[in-house]
């Protein structure tokens, strides 16, 4: 199954002119706008929806900020007061690179913050916070290529994405990313009954990544090395084993730090293992 998402946008001859303000009554929509919920056929709880990113292409206007506005990140860097830095960009598709207001130019790398499904919980869920299910991951890793695994909480499943980021770096220290509507984003499907999962996972072009999510971000830490763990296992690795080549080929990275819910990932990257297969407890000696 596919979505092939085109977002209605408004031209302006400058990108960076001011936008015109569109109402928005944040007591009635305070969330992401996304895309969805899309009822895949066949989801049910306990199975893993596969979503795989197709294409990611952004529009020619996004921004950026630092400070200005109270948060715990800003109040720690005593960055609260007023004015924020505000950055107004413009982005070229064609070349990948995003050009500020003042002349400075950074190279884009394309994804979606928000990719997930509800819990089974009743009741409204806020679309700010990352979720076993997914939801605002706010992942640079999950570009053009990656395919997530999320685990199926509710029947359909009821997938939803939006929050287009231009680029980000891990941790997204300061609040927003490089923000930006996009032009299209391109997505198929597939429903596994083959892969049990309690959190996260996605094959990246970077490598396998494990997600951990929780408001304690040492919390967050360790569910991300025991999804590892757990994906170590089914390749068929003693779990002893595995957690001794974790440390010495995984990486432990702060996917994001703003979003209430912190994140945290573990990357395995590609090859990292090719030559090395599970051990055989027989052969150790001491």
């Amino acid at each position: 199954m596919g979505c092939d998402c085109a977002k209605t946008r408004y031209e302006y001859a400058d990108p960076f002119t001011k936008p015109p303000k569109v109402p928005h009554d944040f007591a009635r929509d305070p969330g992401h706008a996304l895309c969805g919920p899309i009822a895949i056929a066949g989801a049910l709880p306990g199975m893993t929806l596969a979503v795989h990113l197709i294409d990611i292409r952004p529009a020619h206007r996004g921004f950026s900020c630092g400070g200005g506005f109270h948060s715990y990140w800003n109040e720690r860097l005593n960055l609260t007061s007023e004015p924020e830095w505000f950055v107004r960009w413009q982005l070229d598709p064609e070349s990948n690179i995003a050009t500020s207001q003042f002349g400075q130019r950074l190279a884009m790398r394309p994804f979606v913050g928000n990719l997930g499904m509800p819990p089974c919980e009743a009741g409204r869920h806020s679309t700010f916070p990352p979720r076993f299910c997914g939801g605002n991951l706010d992942c640079k890793e999950l570009v053009v290529g990656s395919t997530l695994y999320l685990p199926i909480a509710v029947e359909g499943a009821l997938f939803s994405l939006g929050d287009g980021h231009a680029m980000q770096g891990d941790g997204e220290v300061s609040g927003p990313a490089l923000e930006c509507p996009m032009e299209r984003v391109s997505v198929t499907f597939d429903v596994r009954d083959d892969i049990p999962l309690r959190m996260p996972q996605a094959d990246t072009p970077a490598g396998w990544l494990t997600f951990g999510v929780h408001e304690d971000v040492d919390e967050a830490m360790w569910l991300a090395v025991e999804g590892m763990l757990d994906e170590l296992e089914r390749r068929g690795y003693d779990r002893k084993e595995a957690l001794m080549l974790m440390s010495l080929t995984v990486d432990l990275r702060i996917t994001q730090i703003v979003n209430g819910t912190k994140g945290v990932h573990a990357m395995l990257p590609h090859n990292a293992l090719k030559d090395c297969p599970p051990g055989d407890k027989r052969t150790i000696t001491l």
